[in-house]
C-alpha cells in the first residue's frame, strides 16, 4: 500500500478555500468576513448555536448559516463556559469543513488501488468484510477504534455494535491516549469518574496552582477567566509549575520550573509538608477520608501481552501514610525536580493556608505518563488533606484537551474494560446492559487496550480494524512500527473519516464522514457539561455520521432488532435508550427536551437540578446530608481515598547516547494531528510547520541558530526539523520541545510505546534523544 506524499499534499494547503482566505474585513469575529457572496436583498445569515468540539471546555459557538453554508462564528455569550469567547480554532473552525481535499465519497481497494464507489456498495462491503473476518478468525479477530471527539451517540452504538450484538469487547476509542489515567486517577480517588468540581470554581479561587500546563495555548478561554479574577481581586494569585518557560509562565505571578516526570515527587513533598506543619484537616481526615496501598512493581506496559493492572487496594492507616511521606522532603525532592526546597514549603503553604480557597489544575503532562494514574492520585491527595474539595473555588481538575473530556465516551461504553454503565467484569453491570440490549449474552473479559490493539493487529490476533474520525498512524508513540502492521496485505483496515491523513492512506475501505457542524449529536466537557447540537448544514457528498455508519453496518449483519432507529431522530432515540443505564441520582442524564432548551446541562441531572460540585451534601443530590459537608458515595464506604504512590523513575531516561528530554504538546492554532486546523488557512499560515525549540545555550554549544536544520534521534528513529532559539518558549538546558501537530514531521515516531499499567495510557510526552547537526542535508 503505497501512502500519499502527506509533505506535498499540505504545502498546498495554505490555498484551501481561497475565497474564504482572501476576505480579511476587520472585525471581533474573524469568520464574520468570510460568507459567500449574496444578492443584495438577501436576509442576513442565521446565527444558530453549537458547542466548539476542539478542547475539552465545550465553549459555546454561534454559527452563521447562509444558504446551506457555515459562514462565520462567534462566542455564544450565553455560553456557561465560554461567556461570549472562542479561541482562535473556535473562532475559524467553520472553515475547517471547507477544504478542498474533503473526502466525500466512499473508495474501496480492488488490486491494490482505491477507486470511487457508491456509498452502499462501501457498507455492504464493511459488512461482509467483518462477517467474513469473524467466520474464519472467531468474534476476536474484529476491532474498532474510534475517536475521542466522539458524541455520546456515536460511542454507545459502538458498545451496543460490538459489546452486545458482535460480543466481543474489542472497542477502544483514541481517549485512551489521552484521558484514561486522568480517569482511573478519578476512579480509584472517588470510586467515580468526572470532575468533583466545575469550571464555576475559577470564579470563586484565591489561589489557582497550574501543574505543567500551558493554559494559555491549551485552554485559552478558561485561562482568561483566571486572568478576569485575577483582574477582579489583586489577591488572586496564579502559579505556574512547569517544565518549561511558556506563555502562561509570563503570565502567572510566578512560574517554578521543575525536570520532566518530577510531579509526583513534587506532589508528595507538598504532602508531606502540609502534614509536618499540621496543616492538614484531621477533622475532615478522619471522617471522610480512607488510606490505600496498591501495587508498586507494575512494570511499564511494553510487552506485546501487556494488559491492564488494576488496582488491589489495600487498606493502609495515617500513620502509614506519615511513613510513607518521610521519603520526600523537600530536600530530597529537590535533588530528583529542581525545584528549591524553599518554593515546595512556601507551595504547600497557599494550599494550607485555611482562608485561601485553592483550584489546581493539570493535564497532558501529569497523565500521558507511566505512572499517570499515581500523579492524578497524588495531586487529588493534596486537596483531600485539607479538606478544599468539592466546594466553590476549591477543586482539583484535570483537563485531557478533548471533547467531553474524554469521559463522556468512556461512560458511554466505547472502551474494552466497559459498558454504557460500569464494567464488563461486573456482573451486575452485564445484567443491566443485557436486559436493556434484548438478554444477549456479554463477555465479562476486557480484550484490548489502545496499543495492545495494534500489537494484536500487528501479530494477527486481530485481522480487522475500523477506525473512525481519528488518526492514530500519527498519534500513537512509536508510531512507525504501528504503521506497518496496519499495511500489511493479510489485514483488512476500514477508515472512516473527513480529510485525507497518514491513516486513511492505509485504508482497504474509505468512508466519508460528516463533521460536527453537518450532524446532530451530544458532547460533553471537563466540567461534565453536556451539550446538544443540531445539524447546521448538510455534510458534503455521501458524507454521514459515524453513529448511523455503524447502524448502517449493523443492519447489514442481520442485527435490525438491535438498531431500529431512523435516521431522522435516531440521535433521540439513541439518547433516551442510553439514558435507561443511567436512572439514580449519582448518574442522572436530562431529557432531550432539556439539552435542547438550554446551553448545557451539567450532570447528574436530578429533578430539574444541576450537579455542579459532585459530593457536596450542598449541592449534590445523590449525597447523603447525614454524612456531613460531603459523601464520597463512590466508594462502598463513603469515603475518598489517599493513595501511597511512590515516585518512580521513567521507562527511559537521558543517557550519555541520548543526552536530552525531549518533549512534544500542543500550540494554540492547532489541535490533535492537525488534520482539521491544518484546513484552516489562518491557522496553517500562522504556523504551517512544526519546530524544534531549544536553549540558547544549547544551540551555541552544539553550533545551530534558529532556521537551521537538525536530526534528533531516539532509540526508535530519526527526525530533521527546524531549530528555534528564544521562540515562543524556552526549554531548560538539557531540554527539547516539539508540537505534534505536523504529520509530515511525525514526532511521536520517536516515541518509546510505554503506557501506564493501571489505565492503559501511552507515556506521549517525551523521550530521549539526542541532536545531531545537518549541514546541507549531511550530519556534521
Amino acid at each position: 500500500m503505497t501512502p500519499v506524499d502527506r509533505r506535498t499534499l499540505l504545502k498546498g494547503i495554505a490555498a484551501i478555500s481561497t475565497a474564504a482566505a482572501s476576505s480579511a474585513l476587520a472585525s471581533r469575529d474573524p469568520l464574520a468576513a468570510t460568507p459567500p457572496q449574496r444578492d443584495q436583498g438577501l436576509a442576513e445569515p442565521e446565527w444558530r448555536k453549537a458547542p466548539c468540539p476542539l478542547c475539552d471546555l465545550g465553549c459555546g459557538l454561534l454559527v452563521a448559516v447562509d444558504r446551506g453554508r457555515a459562514v462565520a462564528v462567534r462566542g455564544d455569550p450565553e455560553s456557561p463556559m465560554g461567556r461570549g469567547l472562542a479561541c482562535a480554532k473556535g473562532y475559524f473552525s467553520a472553515q475547517a469543513l471547507y477544504g478542498r481535499d474533503r473526502i466525500t465519497r466512499a473508495e474501496l481497494r480492488r488490486n491494490g488501488r482505491r477507486t470511487a464507489v457508491p456509498m452502499r456498495e462501501a457498507l455492504d462491503a464493511t459488512a461482509q468484510r467483518i462477517r467474513d473476518t469473524i467466520r474464519q478468525y472467531g468474534k476476536d479477530s474484529v476491532a474498532l477504534f474510534g475517536s475521542a471527539r466522539w458524541s455520546v451517540t456515536d460511542a454507545y452504538v459502538a458498545s451496543k455494535l460490538f459489546n452486545g450484538a458482535l460480543g466481543t469487547n474489542n472497542v477502544e476509542t483514541s481517549d485512551r491516549l489521552f484521558s484514561a489515567a486522568a480517569m482511573a486517577g478519578s476512579a480509584s480517588t472517588f470510586g467515580l469518574d468526572g470532575a468533583a468540581g466545575c469550571a464555576e470554581d475559577v470564579d470563586h479561587a484565591d489561589v489557582f496552582v497550574l501543574w505543567d500546563i500551558n493554559l494559555a495555548e491549551t485552554e485559552p478561554v478558561l485561562f482568561s477567566r483566571m486572568l478576569d479574577r485575577r483582574r477582579r481581586d489583586p489577591a488572586v494569585r496564579i502559579i505556574d509549575l512547569a517544565t518549561r518557560t511558556t506563555r502562561t509562565s509570563y503570565a502567572a505571578d510566578r512560574s517554578v520550573l521543575f525536570a520532566p516526570h518530577a510531579t509526583l515527587g513534587v506532589a508528595n513533598a507538598v504532602c508531606h509538608e502540609l502534614v509536618r506543619r499540621e496543616w492538614a484537616d484531621r477533622r475532615f481526615i478522619d471522617r471522610h477520608v480512607a488510606f490505600k496501598r496498591g501495587p508498586t512493581d507494575v512494570g511499564y506496559g511494553l510487552g506485546d501481552d501487556a494488559a491492564l493492572s488494576p488496582d488491589v487496594p489495600e487498606s493502609a492507616s495515617w500513620d502509614e501514610y506519615v511513613e510513607f511521606l518521610t521519603a520526600y522532603t523537600p530536600e530530597r525532592v529537590e535533588e530528583r525536580s529542581g525545584v528549591p526546597a524553599e518554593r515546595i514549603r512556601w507551595l504547600a503553604s497557599l494550599y494550607g493556608d485555611r482562608s485561601r480557597r485553592v483550584m489546581s489544575l493539570w493535564g497532558a503532562n501529569a497523565s500521558q505518563h507511566t505512572r499517570g494514574t499515581w500523579m492524578n492520585n497524588a495531586l487529588y491527595n493534596i486537596h483531600l488533606l485539607v479538606g478544599k474539595i468539592a466546594s466553590p473555588g476549591n477543586g482539583a481538575l484535570c483537563l485531557t484537551g478533548q471533547p467531553s473530556g474524554g469521559s463522556v465516551v468512556h461512560a458511554a461504553g466505547a472502551r474494552t474494560d466497559a459498558l454504557p454503565r460500569g464494567t464488563v467484569a461486573s456482573e451486575a453491570d452485564r445484567r443491566r446492559a443485557a436486559a436493556i440490549w434484548g438478554e444477549r449474552p456479554l463477555d465479562a473479559q476486557p480484550t484490548h487496550t489502545a496499543l495492545s490493539m495494534f500489537r494484536a493487529l500487528e501479530r494477527g490476533d486481530i485481522r480487522l480494524l475500523w477506525i473512525m474520525s481519528t488518526n492514530p498512524l500519527v498519534s500513537l508513540p512509536n508510531l512507525r512500527r504501528y504503521r506497518e502492521a496496519a499495511r500489511r496485505d493479510d489485514r483488512t483496515l476500514i477508515v472512516s473519516e473527513s480529510y485525507p491523513t497518514a491513516t486513511t492512506d492505509a485504508a482497504d475501505i474509505l468512508l466519508p464522514a460528516a463533521l460536527w457542524f453537518e450532524r446532530e449529536g451530544i458532547f460533553g466537557s471537563a466540567e461534565r457539561r453536556l451539550q446538544h447540537f443540531a445539524q447546521l448544514v448538510p455534510p458534503p457528498g455521501e458524507a454521514m455520521s459515524d453513529s448511523w455508519q455503524m447502524v448502517e453496518v449493523a443492519r447489514r449483519l442481520g442485527f435490525t432488532e438491535l438498531f431500529p432507529w431512523e435516521r431522522d431522530d435516531h440521535v433521540e432515540a439513541i439518547w433516551e435508550e442510553y439514558r435507561r443505564f443511567h436512572d439514580d441520582p449519582a448518574s442522572a442524564l436530562p431529557p432531550m427536551a432539556t439539552l435542547r432548551a438550554r446551553p448545557g446541562v451539567v450532570w447528574p441531572f436530578v429533578n430539574g437540578r444541576e450537579t455542579r460540585w459532585r459530593f457536596s451534601t450542598e449541592h449534590d443530590p445523590a449525597a447523603d446530608r447525614a454524612r456531613g459537608t460531603v459523601d464520597f458515595y463512590g466508594h462502598p464506604d463513603h469515603r475518598a481515598w489517599i493513595w501511597l504512590r511512590p515516585d518512580q523513575p521513567p521507562a527511559e531516561t537521558p543517557s550519555d547516547a541520548y543526552p536530552f528530554w525531549l518533549r512534544i504538546g500542543d500550540v494554540l492554532e492547532h489541535w490533535g494531528t492537525g488534520s482539521m486546523t491544518q484546513r484552516i488557512p489562518t491557522l496553517h499560515r500562522a504556523v504551517p510547520r512544526a519546530f524544534l525549540e531549544m536553549h540558547a545555550e544549547d544551540a551555541k554549544r552544539l553550533g545551530v541558530r534558529s532556521g537551521d536544520t537538525v536530526r534528533v534521534a531516539s532509540r526508535r528513529g530519526t527526525l530533521d526539523i527546524e531549530v528555534r532559539v528564544d521562540y515562543r518558549s524556552q526549554p531548560p538546558r538539557g531540554q527539547l520541545f516539539v508540537p505534534w501537530f505536523d504529520e509530515t514531521l511525525p514526532v511521536r515516531a520517536l516515541l518509546l510505546d510505554a503506557s501506564c499499567p493501571v489505565s492503559g495510557q501511552p507515556d506521549t510526552v517525551g523521550c530521549a534523544v539526542r541532536i545531531e547537526r545537518l549541514t546541507g542535508g549531511e550530519r556534521t
